[in-house]
């Protein structure tokens, strides 16, 4: 992002397309803090095993034999070969289809079938105890599940204290699911789903038939690494077959997005990064403490918040689409008053990205002067 007198430019279009920068970013803003990667509801019984590519890491979550969701390294000790290939119970063991090394519920290495010959399962030297699944930091609050991949980050409670304190007037732990919309595969990079949500200067013209919310009852949020924006509305703007309700529309940097809906719902949306331009959604439907929807009322937001995303997923895939362009390299303008969440959100990912960007480029532009 660059500033100057007159204007504010966007991330430069490498940012959103470019591979090497790709990879720096899952080293470095995906990797260095709490990344948002799935629900605790998915999880049932103990053996419940959600294998997810995220940050371009195969991860696996799982429910153990205690009843608490762990996370690990989805890769067998012996060859590196990715264990679980699908959501499943995979029963008491996690089993290699490769050479059938086998692994308890809390990641323990159990066996290794002739590893030092026939019949020889344990060679001279080796420890099972030293090769179990890596372990990966996991925080769970509420129903969502974050992960620190490198385990260098601040305890969940003071890394995400800007956003927690701002839902300290909701008993998040009697919220209900009434609702699942899973979008699938977006063609667009992680970041333009985040901006798009926490920026309200689209809302009313991509929005125009879905939400009645008037932009100038709109405002932003910076607070640390909680970006967002919020709405007011006024009582005469309220239908109720639009979303047409006060609202705040929060992240929690990198990955985790929430609204709440009032006075009644919130949304959880769940990001994947999959490549530069490829990530998936779900959104989870909650309802408050106390509060009630009808099987035709959830419908209606259904189909509502449906139509909301679409109308969302279209704009973002073409900004994707806009990056290939010559004329975008500068990233574009920023609005100095509607997007200062975008503005914030940006400088995240260049403090955590650049300066190890810089640095390859310039090992690669030596390389080729070799």
């Amino acid at each position: 992002m660059t500033k100057n007198s007159k204007s504010i430019h966007g991330l430069p279009a490498k940012s959103y397309t470019d591979q090497q920068f790709w990879e720096i970013e899952c080293n470095t803003v995906l990797a260095d803090g709490w990344l948002f990667v799935g629900f605790v509801h998915e999880f049932l019984k103990p053996g419940d095993a959600i294998p997810i590519s995220i940050a371009g890491k195969p991860i696996l979550l799982i429910k153990n034999n205690k009843d608490e969701i762990t996370a690990f390294h989805n890769v067998c000790s012996h060859r590196c070969l990715k264990l679980v290939n699908e959501r499943k119970n995979v029963g008491k063991i996690i089993q290699c289809p490769y050479h059938s090394w086998a692994y308890d519920l809390e990641g323990k290495l159990k066996a290794s079938p002739h590893f030092g010959g026939t019949n020889q399962h344990t060679p001279k030297g080796f420890n099972k105890l030293d090769h179990g699944l890596k372990p990966i930091r996991i925080h769970i609050w509420y129903d969502w599940i974050f992960i620190n991949i490198n385990g260098k980050a601040k305890k969940f409670e003071e890394y995400a204290k800007p956003l927690i304190k701002k839902f300290k007037d909701i008993n998040l732990k009697k919220i209900k699911k009434v609702a699942t919309l899973d979008f699938g595969k977006i063609q667009s990079n992680w970041k333009f789903l985040i901006e798009n949500f926490i920026e309200p200067y689209h809302v009313q013209f991509v929005h125009s038939t879905t939400t009645k919310q008037p932009l100038k009852d709109h405002y932003t949020i910076v607070d640390g690494i909680c970006l967002g924006s919020g709405v007011d509305v006024k009582e005469e703007n309220k239908d109720s077959n639009t979303l047409s309700v006060s609202s705040r529309y929060l992240s929690l940097f990198p990955n985790f997005i929430i609204g709440s809906y009032f006075p009644n719902q919130i949304g959880v949306y769940l990001n994947v990064p999959i490549s530069p331009g490829l990530t998936t959604q779900k959104r989870i439907i909650y309802i408050t403490e106390g509060k009630t929807m009808s099987e035709q009322e959830i419908d209606l937001q259904k189909k509502i918040w449906w139509s909301v995303h679409k109308e969302d997923h279209e704009i973002c895939e073409r900004l994707q689409e806009g990056r290939s362009s010559p004329a975008s390299k500068k990233g574009g303008l920023l609005s100095p008053h509607w997007e200062k969440s975008i503005q914030a959100f940006q400088k995240l990912i260049l403090n955590a990205t650049m300066r190890n960007y810089k640095k390859m480029k310039g090992k690669k532009n030596v390389q080729r002067n070799k």
